[in-house]
């Protein structure tokens, strides 16, 4: 049964919410064939070890004849579409929609399929079912394509489906193997966070800033791919034509995909260089994916925009993201795009980008805690400008997981913040993928939350939503199933291995049979990827809200700028420690003094167990660098906890380091014995 726009939802929430391609070669997508470059070198002492990305951007004409592209590949595949266009930041350049396609204000469903197939009447949870905008959601792809990829990796939301489902890789076959290593990633960019900025049709200096918000989070529905010029990425295009919101459950297949095909027939001379597309990049020996249909499955490509405006389709204003006309895409590393260089004064490492305002100002300069009322000694600006200047030094030596070359160095993005959850400062690599700014937050205030002694009275404090959520229930949940009636009360330092350890469908992760972890939905038949328990449930009604806006063209009140019902700090302006969102795949960890927490370290970008070393190896570092400040101590950490199932005793994680992780020495188990 399909609930529109989860109007309960809606309800309970407006009461609590009161350019030269780089494409034409021979590669199957369409990109230029290159060789693989040579390894990169050792890195020397200092800094200067990273490579700026050329500033390049879309025109308006270039974004013309991708729409035109895509719109002439939708019209001889019978298959009206919406078609958004955005820049690497996330700014929405157009929409085009095509006569009869599926953009009614309700009219794309979130996919039901669920791990037991097709969901039935009443059993939908979560998302599942919602009705959504068509533009919405093809805006949510574009983002996708734009925000995961770099200059040294090509990612589309097929990759995406592919390494946030319940098994990795998903299969009927590999039933009982952990999840994707970036489980959870679809509920970042949320449209209520406080770090992503939202569109302004004002214009003028600041205006096209990023990252930007995306209607839906990240998707996992096959249709959104990645921009290039000249080998730099440049934005995404998304498609959303078959009215289906969705992903691909089984990576054995190869599908006949309209959606894709458009997409790929979009980014035809925009195409992403061969070497560094998805199918060139393994994890864990499994190849990614990045597109199942290839140049050869297109029809011959139709340019002329001229041709196509005001007759197949118009250009369409969506509330919050565009009114409607072309505009060019922001070159990012300017000051424009809201993402650039720093200065001396900003941080000490040359390599280091920021993010700014538009008009000069660093958004997140680095200062000391603001939780003076509930920690004695909170974090001072210098240690936190330690802690981020020794994860930087940690990402210019590790070896890069999902990046080509081989043997390219990491690049990222590290957050440090209070207990309260405030942003003491934010640095980043110069081509970290773009949605690793807005994760390495979350992972942060995740790590910073779930160590802190009110979690447990903060989860209880947010409301409920009858048939919608139920916040404060997962409390007790997480109690009953560590046998331990303190649980959430700051006894226990939890970085996000462990959070994720009990947010799976599976715990352990992955094997059938086994409950489902308590920060999970209640049954494990029930997951999605759209129902993962309170991960999702902390954001629904700020999702909803913000759909109804979309789609109500207004007349229905937007999202704050803030995620999640939990109670606002004191002072803060309304915010609270979660407001851009919760993380549930690993990378951070809490920060202390002595046994007393004091905030949390998040990093995200380039693979898993590297940003995990990089937070815990660089606030170790950055300990011994300043003192007085560290990781948890070794007594409260949660791998100390060991679940009792019955028949097997399972212990949580805490980290886990990559066993050779440098380019600049052989050194084993770096993170060992800390």
């Amino acid at each position: 049964m399909r609930k529109p726009f989860l109007t309960s939802a809606i309800s309970a929430a407006a009461l609590l919410l009161t350019s030269c391609g780089g494409g034409g070669g021979s590669n199957d997508f369409g990109g230029t064939p290159s060789p693989s470059p040579a390894p990169t070198p050792a890195p020397p002492p200092a800094g200067g070890l990273f490579a700026t990305p050329a500033q390049r951007a879309l025109t308006v004409a270039d974004v013309q004849k991708i729409i035109a592209q895509a719109a002439g590949e939708a019209e001889a595949r019978n298959l009206p579409a919406v078609i958004a266009v955005v820049d690497r930041v996330g700014n929405v350049l157009a929409v085009f929609d095509m006569n009869g396609s599926n953009n009614g204000s309700s009219a794309v469903a979130v996919s039901s399929r669920q791990i037991g197939g097709i969901a039935g009447p009443g059993d939908t949870i979560g998302l599942q079912g919602a009705m959504v905008p068509g533009a919405a959601a093809a805006i949510a792809k574009a983002i996708t394509g734009a925000y995961l990829s770099s200059g040294g990796n090509a990612f589309s939301s097929r990759t995406a489906s592919q390494i946030a489902q319940e098994h990795f890789p998903p299969a009927p076959t590999t039933v009982g193997l952990e999840s994707g290593p970036l489980f959870g990633v679809q509920f970042s960019q949320l449209p209520c966070s406080d770090l992503s900025q939202r569109f302004s049709p004002m214009g003028g200096a600041g205006s096209l800033i990023g990252p930007k918000r995306s209607p839906l989070g990240l998707a996992a529905d096959p249709g959104g791919l990645p921009l290039y010029k000249d080998g730099v990425v440049v934005g995404g295009i998304g498609i959303m034509g078959d009215g289906d919101y969705g992903f691909d459950p089984n990576i054995l297949d190869v599908e006949v995909d309209d959606e894709e095909a458009i997409a790929l027939a979009g980014i035809q001379g925009f195409a992403p260089p061969a070497s560094i597309t998805a199918n060139r990049i393994s994890v864990d020996g499994t190849s990614l994916r990045f597109s199942d249909m290839v140049v050869g499955d297109l029809a011959p490509l139709r340019g002329n925009f001229a041709a196509i405006n005001g007759t197949i389709g118009n250009l369409l204003a969506v509330t919050g993201y565009t009114d409607g006309a072309i505009i060019a895409g922001t070159a990012y590393g300017t000051e424009a795009s809201g993402i650039r260089a720093s200065t001396a004064g900003e941080f000490s490492n040359r390599d280091a980008f920021v993010l700014t305002d538009g008009t000069g100002a660093n958004r997140f300069p680095i200062r000391g805690g603001t939780d003076s009322a509930a920690v004695a000694a909170p974090l001072t600006a210098a240690e936190v400008q330690a802690i981020l200047e020794e994860a930087f030094i940690i990402f210019s030596r590790a070896r890069a997981q999902i990046r080509q070359p081989l043997d390219s160095r990491m690049q990222a993005t590290v957050s440090v913040v209070d207990t309260h959850g405030q942003i003491l400062g934010i640095v980043r690599t110069p081509d970290g993928p773009i949605f690793g700014t807005d994760v390495s937050l979350q992972k942060a205030r995740t790590a910073a939350f779930f160590s802190n002694s009110v979690a447990a009275q903060q989860l209880l404090g947010t409301p409920v939503l009858p048939g919608v959520t139920n916040v404060p229930g997962y409390v007790q949940r997480v109690r009953t199933f560590l046998g331990d009636p303190n649980a959430l009360t700051g006894t226990v330092a939890f970085a996000d291995r462990s959070g994720g350890n009990i947010a799976r469908p599976y715990f352990p992760d992955g094997e059938i049979g086994r409950p489902p972890g308590p920060l999970s939905v209640a049954q494990s038949a029930q997951f999605s990827p759209f129902a993962v328990g309170l991960q999702l449930d902390l954001v629904v009604p700020n999702i909803v809200a913000h759909l109804a806006f979309v789609g109500s063209n207004g007349a229905s009140p937007d999202t704050p700028q803030r995620c999640t019902q939990l109670p606002s700090i004191a002072n803060s302006g309304g915010q609270n420690r979660l407001s851009n969102g919760l993380q549930i795949f690993p990378g951070s960890v809490p920060i202390y003094r002595g046994d007393r927490l004091i905030g949390g370290i998040g990093v995200s970008g380039d693979g898993i167990d590297q940003d995990d070393m990089a937070s815990f190896l660089g606030l170790h570092n950055a300990a011994q660098r300043v003192g007085g400040i560290g990781n948890a101590p070794k007594a409260i950490r949660a791998d100390n906890i060991v679940v009792n199932l019955g028949n097997a005793n399972v212990r949580l994680r805490y980290v886990s380091c990559p066993f050779a992780p440098f380019l600049d020495t052989n050194a084993q188990n770096v993170c060992e014995g800390l």
